[in-house]
């Protein structure tokens, strides 16, 4: 059994420091993730923020944050990836598989099971009620994980001007999320040559996080032997990702052809995993476009209720392409109309496994690169005010929820005041009473159901119009 043995910066820090974790407890831990992961990328780096570096202190905050920031750079789920980052960082290789196979593998069960019920039954009121008592709960998540992750990246006054340069660019201007990480980068850069002290991790304030005491992987701990970075490493793991991947994509080619459904839909996906940055919300509208405008897999309306699915289910948004997929294969029943459930299957874990794969050999491929740059100002400046430029985005995300939300149908419609209490309820027991994320969101959805089936008394008693 493979153990985290990492020297600490010093005897009276090592010994202090948690014990260290096998590959056996980190499985469990990253299983119980993968169904707890609710609240979309913000709340789950919050989350795993509170347990790997406040309460397990497997990692510093220092550490975490400069693989987040590297996270942010790739095209994907970036919770995904950071959690596969600090998996591999842990326990080589397979601790990086486990970690980031279980944070999507409870998702991807939940999301074929709820396709299915969808197909085949249609659509039912109670589960519409738990959804709208659980949307306002998801707008206070992502809120309080851009308040958190704010107060600890924007540490003086430069770095809050470049969260709300970002906010403005993408919220005013429709500014692209790579074009907003490019300039960041540059202006750290740059800053980070004119103002080292604005731009050093920690914002020029010292440590870069509370007083969490020493963690297994601490700000000074070296990286392990296989997180230092070799040609020969590098070579090995770009063959491998070729093999995983053209193995799969030419045994679909050689059986249904180039142009059969289950080849097109693992082409197509593996280039929006390549091609699209800035997570799940910079990937839907390029999905969107060729699911169902290009290639008529599926309907607006059907989009549209995977992604409700995708948001109240753990694991990362773009999950949502198992929805696709699953919808796709039974739409086209690819195996005849008797097995629609195959064929369903059959797409939604083709359609998943090229959404991903790319995610696990950025990681595997890059991290030994990461791992050699943290404290160098040169490389950390740049990341440093990528953290600040996508606080901004965040809160932007947070404006596209409410809108939602709290105006169903735009500004000209009438305000969900009852949606904006329960976000404002569910903001309350965050941060004024520390609650955790799947209390507030179970609460919230309990909420929802309630209210749906006293709704026709208090519309008769004149409480709700």
């Amino acid at each position: 059994m493979s153990h985290v043995k990492l020297t600490s910066p010093s005897a009276e820090a090592a010994s202090d420091a948690p014990s260290p974790v096998s590959l056996s407890q980190a499985f469990w831990y990253w299983l119980k993730l993968g169904f707890i992961s609710f609240g979309g990328p913000a709340g789950q780096i919050a989350i795993m923020h509170q347990d790997l570096v406040e309460k397990k202190r497997w990692i510093s905050e220092r550490r975490y944050l400069h693989a987040l920031n590297y996270c942010m750079l790739l095209p994907g789920p970036e919770a995904q990836q950071l959690a596969t980052y600090i998996g591999w960082l842990m326990h080589k290789t397979w601790g990086g598989v486990i970690a980031g196979g279980l944070f999507i593998l409870p998702s991807v069960f939940v999301l074929i099971g709820l396709s299915w019920i969808y197909l085949s039954f249609g659509h039912l009121p109670a589960v519409a009620a738990v959804l709208y008592g659980i949307k306002p709960a998801v707008t206070a998540i992502v809120l309080f994980a851009a308040y958190r992750i704010g107060s600890r990246a924007l540490k003086n006054g430069l770095l809050w001007m470049l969260a709300a340069l970002a906010f403005i660019a993408i919220f005013a201007f429709d500014a692209p999320f790579p074009l907003i990480v490019l300039v960041a980068a540059l202006l750290g850069a740059v800053g980070g040559q004119w103002l080292p002290d604005q731009f050093a991790m920690g914002g020029g304030h010292g440590a870069a996080q509370a007083d969490y005491g020493p963690a297994l992987i601490d700000d000074d701990t070296p990286p392990p032997p296989h997180a230092r970075f070799s040609w020969k490493g590098l070579s090995q793991v770009i063959l491998a990702g070729l093999l995983l991947w053209g193995g799969v994509i030419g045994f679909l080619c050689a059986r249904f052809g180039w142009h059969g459904a289950l080849t097109q839909l693992g082409w197509f996906f593996t280039k929006a995993a390549l091609l699209t940055f800035g997570g799940a919300y910079a990937v839907l509208p390029y999905v969107y476009q060729g699911a169902v405008e290009h290639y008529h897999w599926l309907t607006p309306q059907q989009m549209i209720d995977g992604l409700a699915l995708g948001e109240t289910t753990p694991g990362p948004l773009i999950i949502v392409v198992t929805f696709v997929g699953f919808v796709a294969g039974w739409m086209q029943t690819l195996f005849g109309p008797d097995q629609l459930f195959g064929a369903g299957i059959a797409a939604a874990l083709t359609v998943t496994y090229f959404t991903f794969l790319p995610s696990f050999l950025f990681i595997l491929a890059g991290g030994p690169l990461v791992e050699s740059t943290h404290g160098n100002l040169k490389f950390t400046a740049p990341l440093t005010a990528i953290t600040a430029a996508v606080v901004g985005v965040i809160l932007n995300l947070v404006a596209f929820f409410a809108y939602h939300v709290f105006w169903p149908h735009g500004f000209s419609g009438r305000f969900d005041a009852i949606a904006a209490l329960i976000s404002l309820t569910a903001w309350l027991a965050l941060v004024r009473y520390k609650a955790g994320v799947i209390p507030v969101i179970f609460a919230c959805g309990i909420a929802g159901l309630l209210l749906h089936f006293a709704r026709p008394w208090l519309t008769q008693v004149g409480v709700l119009l």
